[in-house]
C-alpha cells in the first residue's frame, strides 16, 4: 500500500512504519527546525531528541483528533514540549553535577544561564494565557515537581479543584498555543 497525506494517519494508528516514514518525509523538516530552535546551544541533543519525538508520535497517534487540530499542528506541539522537556532534564544534569569534582568553566555557566533564560521565556509564553493562581499551580506542579498532595495540603484547595484547574489550564494552554501556530 502506497502512504500518502490522505491515509498517513490511518496506517500510523495501525502502526504501519511505512507511515512513520513519510511523517518523517514529510513532517521532518518541521520538526528538526522546532527542535533546532530550542537546542541552537547544544545541537548534540538534537538528535535523541527528534527520534524521540518521533516515538511519542508512534505511541500517541490515538490521541490524534483531526477535527480540534491538523497532523502538523500536533506534531509542533509534541516536538515543542519534548524540546522543553529535554532542556529542563539538560538544565538538571547541569547542576546535579558535584562542584567538587569538576572545575565550572565560564563558557558552562554562561550555557547554564542561557538555558535557564530560555526555558524562564518560553514558561512565560506557554503560561501568559493563565490566571497568576493557575500559574502559580502549573509552576509549583510541573517546574518545581511538588505533589497534588502537597499543594492541597499548602493551598487548602481539594485535591478535585486542584484537577479541574489543571485540566482546564492545560485547555487554555492548548488552544493559546494552536491560535499562536497558526498565525
Amino acid at each position: 500500500m502506497k502512504i500518502n497525506e490522505k491515509n498517513f494517519v490511518t496506517q500510523l494508528r495501525l502502526h504501519n512504519e511505512k507511515a512513520l516514514l513519510y511523517v518523517i518525509d514529510a513532517y521532518g523538516g518541521l520538526l528538526v527546525s522546532i527542535i533546532r530552535k530550542h537546542f541552537y546551544a547544544i545541537p548534540e541533543m538534537e538528535e535523541e531528541c527528534l527520534n524521540d519525538v518521533l516515538l511519542k508520535i508512534w505511541q500517541n497517534i490515538e490521541s490524534f483528533d483531526e477535527s480540534k487540530s491538523s497532523f502538523k499542528n500536533w506534531a509542533a506541539a509534541i516536538a515543542t514540549y519534548r524540546s522543553i522537556d529535554y532542556l529542563r532534564i539538560y538544565q538538571k544534569e547541569l547542576y546535579r553535577i558535584d562542584i567538587e569534582e569538576v572545575n565550572i568553566s565560564q563558557e558552562d555557566s554562561a550555557l547554564a544561564h542561557l538555558l535557564e533564560k530560555e526555558i524562564s521565556e518560553e514558561l512565560e509564553l506557554l503560561l501568559g494565557c493563565l490566571n497568576s493562581s493557575d500559574r502559580e499551580l502549573f509552576l509549583r506542579l510541573y517546574v518545581e515537581e511538588e505533589s497534588v498532595e502537597q499543594i492541597s495540603r499548602d493551598t487548602g484547595m481539594e485535591k478535585t479543584v486542584i484537577y479541574n484547574r489543571v485540566s482546564r489550564g492545560k485547555k487554555k494552554i492548548r488552544k493559546n498555543y494552536l491560535a499562536e501556530r497558526s498565525k
